[in-house]
């Protein structure tokens, strides 16, 4: 098997090496590649190797960015330190996700893993696409929110949320009956921790529930003006860039 390793520490290379023979004696190692620039290079000059162990974070940026310049149809086992990215992991060719320290028995079932789908689905050459849609696991969405305020602590259900904003660089959310608390995470984390069936980042500031939606107008450039409710004294204006995205998602619901 013609194995390509993208890893940019050294001793994390040194480990993984010696799993990888340990686990697949019968493995050839083409090369062991540590940045982004260097992998694209590597893949527009090489076959696809047939497995590909892949660290997220590289030393000139995340990992991701390769899958934008090539198509990589060989399948993947990430390997990395952070757990926030299994999401975008299993939107690409990914066997598998094991967090470093990476140990032998992680490495097997993961191997294990890709020869049980190779087998069960060959000589389907189109393996990889059914084995995505077989093994991509169910994201649990946040449930409920641990609110903080003085010395008291809260617990609020995700369904009784409206929206989340910022506003003075602090983030807040807001509940159907309109009350409002600092949350602990930002936007960018909210959106991974919220089902995107039922909630939506119209801008910046604000990501809006789709029960919250009283009223939208057509605004200027394409975007549309949301009137909230509980209302918000802030404009809730869906910015260009997400206005068609934002169109889709208002019929986006699954069919019972």
């Amino acid at each position: 098997m013609r194995i390509l390793i993208v890893e940019d520490e050294e001793p994390a290379q040194k480990r993984l090496k010696k799993i990888i023979a340990e686990v697949i004696p019968q493995a050839e190692l083409l090369e062991c590649i540590s940045s982004i620039e260097s992998a694209i290079r590597w893949f527009r000059l090489n076959p696809m190797p047939e497995l590909i162990f892949m660290d997220i974070q590289l030393e000139d940026g995340n990992s991701f960015e390769i899958f934008k310049e090539i198509k990589i149809t060989s399948p993947v086992i990430f390997i990395t330190a952070f757990d926030q990215y299994a999401i975008d992991a299993f939107k690409v060719n990914s066997i598998d996700y094991l967090l470093k320290p990476v140990n032998k028995e992680a490495l097997q079932h993961a191997y294990d893993k890709l020869i049980h789908f190779k087998k069960s689905l060959n000589p389907a050459p189109d393996y990889l696409e059914k084995l995505q849609a077989l093994d991509t696991p169910v994201k649990a969405y946040k449930k409920r929110f641990a609110i903080r305020f003085g010395e008291h602590i809260k617990s609020v259900a995700t369904e009784d949320i409206s929206y989340f904003y910022t506003e003075n660089k602090i983030n807040f959310l807001c509940t159907s009956d309109n009350r409002k608390y600092p949350v602990d995470f930002n936007l960018d984390q909210l959106e991974t921790l919220l089902d995107p069936e039922q909630f939506f980042r119209i801008n910046r500031q604000f990501i809006i529930g789709i029960h919250a939606i009283a009223e939208m107008r057509a605004y200027s450039k394409a975007r549309v003006n949301i009137k909230l409710n509980p209302p918000c004294p802030q404009e809730t204006i869906v910015s260009v860039e997400r206005s068609a995205a934002f169109k889709q998602w208002l019929g986006a619901g699954k069919e019972e």
